[in-house]
């Protein structure tokens, strides 16, 4: 596929890992080449060096952590990094944020803080980001500079599931991202967000996405992935309210069960369908189509394989998008 000066394709989220980085970023070059509009970072590994080393092998796809727990990094050496990161890639770069799911320590140094305060998201975040914007300071740019600030920060865009946390996002940053967010839930909250915000304020979406003729299999992949996600309690509050509160009290109920191990059979077709994409190239491609149609400024696609690893899903997607 000949590099388009207009990307079309949807986004992906790519990981480095151990032994495979240089692979990785290599990968990422073939990404922008074929058209696609960004790179999502995970956290699972070094997502800010992952976001350099793209930005330095790349020339003009957009660039995101999606999403850096705020328990990971100190505010102020972060804003440094991000500022780094905003400059050298020439304004490709954006920082998602979130609080992870309540597992990680909110200094991101001690987990085992004896009588630490429980997480509080909405107001940690706020925190977060007060801090980041304080370490921005514009004494750290222009040629006179004594060096006191980190520098003009890129877009903040923060991790969303509820109508609390998308009100933060409209007040503190410049874009929200879900990840498993239902069709009605976004799109009812992309309508919220254009009336307060306009279409300065990016709404995006991450979206398992299994390309496989065999839809079973796609299916039961997809399955196992979002079976994670139904045993946090935020994911089945937030499901629940979307119209799923059968298939999740199922799940709470197979919870409080002893040797309960696998939820995938309570993830419902239903649910599945409304949050993941499952099937063949065409029904993938449709699928980005109609989250478009809903609003979603981009849509993150997070590929997997029913027959290889990560590098192999992401050629499946480049076949399915060529």
């Amino acid at each position: 596929m000949v590099s388009q000066s207009e990307p079309t394709g949807p986004s992906l989220a790519l990981l480095a890992m151990p032994g495979r980085r240089n692979d990785a970023v290599e990968l990422a070059t073939e990404i922008e080449r074929r058209g696609f509009s960004g790179i999502a970072c995970p956290s699972q590994s070094d997502a800010m060096g992952f976001c350099l080393s793209i930005a330095h092998a790349t020339d003009t796809i957009a660039i995101e952590t999606a999403i850096l727990p705020i328990a990971l990094r100190r505010a102020d050496e972060l804003a440094n990094a991000a500022a780094h990161l905003h400059e050298v890639s020439r304004g490709r770069f954006r920082l998602g944020l979130g609080v992870s799911h309540g597992n990680l320590p909110r200094d991101g140094r001690n987990p085992e803080r004896a009588g630490a305060a429980p997480p509080s998201p909405l107001s940690d975040v706020r925190t977060f980001v007060a801090q980041l914007r304080a370490a921005e300071h514009p004494e750290g740019t222009g040629s006179g500079a004594r060096g006191r600030g980190a520098g003009p920060l890129p877009p903040l865009v923060l991790a969303t599931l509820r109508g609390r946390m998308v009100e933060l996002a409209l007040e503190v940053a410049d874009g929200a991202i879900w990840a498993n967010g239902t069709r009605g839930g976004v799109a009812a909250a992309r309508s919220r967000i254009r009336t307060a915000a306009g279409e300065a304020f990016s709404v995006a979406n991450m979206v398992f996405t299994v390309v496989d003729d065999d839809v079973d299999a796609a299916r039961a992949l997809n399955r196992s992935h979002l079976a994670r996600y139904a045993s946090l309690p935020n994911y089945r509050a937030y499901w629940k309210a979307a119209g799923y509160e059968d298939e999740m009290i199922d799940v709470e109920r197979a919870l409080d069960q002893p040797g309960v191990s696998d939820l995938a059979p309570l993830i419902s077709d239903r649910l599945l369908d409304d949050v993941a994409l499952s099937g063949p190239a065409s029904v993938v491609r449709d699928g980005v189509d109609a989250w478009r149609a809903l609003g979603v400024d981009e849509v993150v696609l997070v590929p997997s394989s029913t027959s290889g690893g990560q590098f192999h899903a992401v050629r499946e997607l480049f076949d399915a998008f060529a």
